[in-house]
């Protein structure tokens, strides 16, 4: 990425990620995203304060290195909370690509110049990898619930029947 953009977004990073918090509290129902947006405490609004600690987090990586480390330490726990939720695989991670929107309108002025166009353009592709790295962490997380909820039914399952004195287990020795 080049200096100027990278100049630019520095400059209006508190701007970015506020537009940014804002759009991806949208994504909750209408009560949620309210309270989301109106108490940012980690611990009163423990969602709210790990989305927005998250995303100036991911920002930041946009912005100066792609650490892939580093970004899945402020990517997961975002992720994580929308992967026990409801929300579908796009759903999920859809907030991501919102900042693509939020960066258009707020450096209007500096996209009539044509060298900043192509930055920015390959600043969006990196917003892409991140969308793609969020569809990673949603999908393991996932298959995580399901598995535990796999193993709880057998479990519960198992024990019925042990009840019912359908199933004995007997433990041998070597």
């Amino acid at each position: 990425m080049g200096k100027g953009l990278e100049k630019i977004l520095e400059q209006k990073k508190s701007v970015i990620v506020k537009k940014w918090f804002d759009l991806a509290a949208q994504t909750y129902a209408p009560d949620t995203a309210e309270f989301l947006k109106s108490n940012k405490d980690q611990f009163a609004n423990p969602v709210g304060g790990t989305m927005l600690n998250g995303l100036k987090g991911l920002l930041d990586q946009l912005i100066h290195s792609m650490d892939p480390v580093t970004i899945t330490s402020h990517l997961d726990p975002i992720i994580r909370i929308r992967a026990a939720q409801s929300f579908t695989p796009a759903q999920a991670t859809a907030f991501i690509l919102s900042l693509k929107k939020v960066l258009r309108e707020n450096l209007t002025k500096e996209l009539r110049d044509s060298n900043f166009a192509a930055e920015l353009t390959a600043f969006e592709s990196k917003i892409d990898q991140l969308c793609l790295m969020a569809f990673d962490i949603y999908m393991q997380c996932r298959e995580k619930i399901f598995q535990i909820s796999a193993n709880e039914t057998r479990n519960r399952t198992f024990r019925a029947f042990e009840r019912a004195g359908l199933i004995s287990e007997t433990l041998e020795g070597p």
